[in-house]
């Protein structure tokens, strides 16, 4: 599949579950989220005081699989970028940890997802944020100029991930860190796996071997590279996830079995490499 078709089906994907968040808030049944609850991917991923300090509508439209703004221990004054913010929820509770001298970015291709984020800032009455419009291959920032980039479960989603990758070590400052959550694998994938679209718009089939992750991570120029992971999937979770996309779970069983895992992925741009 092309890097351009995988990204048309990505923005699709996410202009709809935008679109479902805004649906469900204005229904007189109440709010339903924009993924499905049980998933064993997206759910539980932030904590009761978290979840109720961003407005709902950040909550419902959360697609990701981790909790990265845990994970990067961001302190006050620091900028953050966060690479495919969806809803805006990790942009919003990072821009409270930064506060009230740091900021945070948030980058989204997708118009529907960057209104839902901007309403979601307005009615959390949060000002150090700003969402941008554009690509995580291409990142409309300055050399140098970002502490931290998080991102959650979106880098797996890129058809072109040392891209990715070295964009990130370009925006970051000598020093600063790279943590985001995504799904990883573990083990070999067939190919069939990964040339289905739906799989790729499911945060599975672009997922990165661990290894190659790390590896892709170096070749950037960043250091001190760990992946721990978070959540470990298996044959059950897969058929939850995979079931209602006209997947024979039973047939790709032994390709799933305990070789998709959402994980932290952490790197660090080394002090002495300012990008020029």
């Amino acid at each position: 599949m092309s890097t351009t078709d995988v990204k048309d089906a990505v923005r699709e994907k996410y202009a709809q579950a935008a679109l479902r968040v805004r649906t469900a808030e204005t229904s007189c049944c109440g709010a339903a989220s924009a993924r499905d609850r049980g998933n064993p991917i997206t759910s539980n991923l932030y904590n009761t005081g978290e979840a109720a300090s961003v407005p709902e509508g950040a909550v419902l439209a959360s697609l990701g699989c981790g909790n990265p703004t845990a994970l990067a221990q961001l302190r006050p004054g620091e900028t953050v970028l966060d690479l495919g913010s969806g809803g805006g929820i990790d942009v919003l509770l990072s821009a409270r940890r930064v506060a009230p001298t740091g900021k945070a970015y948030g980058l989204d291709m997708t118009d529907e997802m960057l209104a839902l984020a901007r309403e979601n800032q307005r009615r959390a009455g949060i000002e150090n944020v700003e969402f941008l419009k554009g690509e995580i291959e291409n990142i409309p920032l300055p050399d140098n100029s970002v502490n931290v980039i998080i991102s959650n479960c979106v880098i797996n989603l890129s058809g072109d991930k040392d891209r990715v990758l070295s964009e990130a070590f370009r925006v970051l400052k000598p020093g600063g860190r790279l943590a985001v959550s995504d799904v990883v694998t573990r083990g070999e994938v067939t190919d069939l796996i990964r040339r289905d679209m739906l799989l790729w718009v499911g945060c599975i089939a672009g997922a990165l071997e661990d290894t190659e992750y790390a590896a892709k991570l170096a070749k950037a120029g960043f250091e001190a590279i760990s992946i721990e992971p978070t959540r470990i999937y298996d044959v059950e979770d897969a058929r939850a996830f995979l079931a209602d996309k006209g997947v024979d779970v039973d047939a790709i069983a032994p390709q799933v079995e305990g070789k998709f895992m959402s994980g932290f992925v952490r790197a660090v741009k080394p002090k002495d490499r300012e990008v020029k």
